[in-house]
Parts: structure tokens; sequence; C-alpha cells
């Protein structure tokens, strides 16, 4: 399994022959080494509504047959939009052909906003736990630190999980530190910062805090092999 990150929260899982992008905000991502118009995506998994991580998933989907794993208001919204839509939800999962999926909650909001302004309720955010060739990766969305986090690693031997440290729109450096103590994997990959200057973090510095060995800095366009 190969898994890489490019930029904010956009994540890429190469496994059992299938190409999956998690929350594919590409277009108007500064921080990214990915071309929408040239990525590919068998299936897109998206954590929550909010347009800097549904980001170019309409687009990628129609021109890839994408299927979309979301949240149900999600699916049902970007399903009406002509996509190929799993609707799933938080404590739920399902068994693909390419791994397992299940929701988790988050601590965030969930609203898609049209070009013309108008804002569309999506469901309630989440967090992804994707099983599959026998590892299991924890991206958590956009969320604050919530307890509940100890049982998420309690119940889950986590081998890689992706956490935001942002702040201001999400858990900053400080509480990610405690959210990768409680979820307890085996790497902590820093992400949801330096997009733009109000999340500007130093991930090296997170990285290095984390328990000695566990942290790590993935560059847009970086990999770890599982």
């Amino acid at each position: 399994m190969k898994v890489s990150f490019h930029g904010h929260s956009v994540v890429r899982v190469e496994v059992n022959g299938k190409t999956i992008l998690i929350d594919p905000f590409i277009s108007n991502n500064g921080n990214t080494d990915l071309n929408a118009e040239e990525v590919h995506a068998d299936v897109i998994l998206l954590t929550h509504g909010h347009n800097d991580h549904v980001g170019d998933t309409v687009d990628i989907a129609k021109r890839c047959d994408s299927l979309v794993v979301a949240p149900f208001e999600l699916a049902d919204y970007l399903g009406n939009k002509g996509l190929n839509t799993h609707p799933i939800y938080i404590g739920g999962s399902h068994s693909f052909d390419f791994g397992t999926v299940k929701l988790t909650q988050a601590f965030h909001g969930s609203s898609f906003t049209e070009d013309d302004g108008t804002v569309v309720y999506t469901g309630m955010p989440t967090g992804i736990l994707l099983k599959a060739d026998g590892k299991t990766i924890y991206h958590a969305g956009d969320t604050g630190l919530f307890s509940d986090l100890k049982m998420i690693g309690e119940m889950n031997e986590i081998d890689l999980a992706f956490l935001p440290i942002g702040d201001n729109f999400t858990m900053g450096p400080d509480d990610a530190l405690i959210a990768a103590k409680w979820i307890n994997a085996k790497q902590v990959v820093p992400i949801h910062y330096n997009t733009f200057d109000l999340i500007a973090q130093d991930g090296q510095a997170f990285a290095e805090k984390v328990k000695p060995g566990k942290g790590k800095v993935l560059e847009p366009g970086d990999s770890i092999e599982l």
C-alpha cells in the first residue's frame, strides 16, 4: 500500500489496484503538487462538505467515473449532480472491493458554498477509518480535540494517522499532540496547515514532539509504504 500526501488535507492511497483520493482540494490549493485535470481516482472519500475538502470532487469523479463515499447528506447532494455515490454515516462501515470504510465523529461543521453564495447543509463532519491490505489509516478530517479519540485508538490498531494542526478552524499543534497520544498510531502525519496564512504552523516542530519516532512530516508529493 502506498500512501501519499498532497497538501492541505489531500491524501492518496494506492491499494488493491485502486487509487483512492481523500478530500481532493486541488484547484484552489497553492500547496499541492497535483493537477486536478490529470489526477486519477477510482474512489473519492470525503470527510465533510466544506469547499476546501470537497474541492475538485465533481470534476474528477465525472472524468474518472469515480465512486464517491461520503456522509449521507453530502452523498445525496453530490448524487444530485450526477455522481456515483455511496452514503455512509458516523459509526457505520461498509466493505468495498478496495477495503473497508468506517466513519468516525469529528467536531466541526459541514456545508458547501455554491458559486452564487448559497450555503448547502451537507450533514455531520466525520473522520475516516480506512482498512485495506491488513493496514488501518485514520484521517481525522477537520476536528477539534475530543475525548472519544481515546476510544478510536483503543478500538483500532492504527498504522498511519493524519491529524489537523492548523489551529483557528481545527486543533492546533498542542491539542493535536494530545490527540496523537490518545489514538496511539504507529505514525502520525500533520495536515491542514500552511495552506493559508491563518493556519500557518511548523509541521516539523509538531512531528518532533510526537512520541519519539512516530511523528513524520510529508511534503506535498511525499509518500509512505505500509
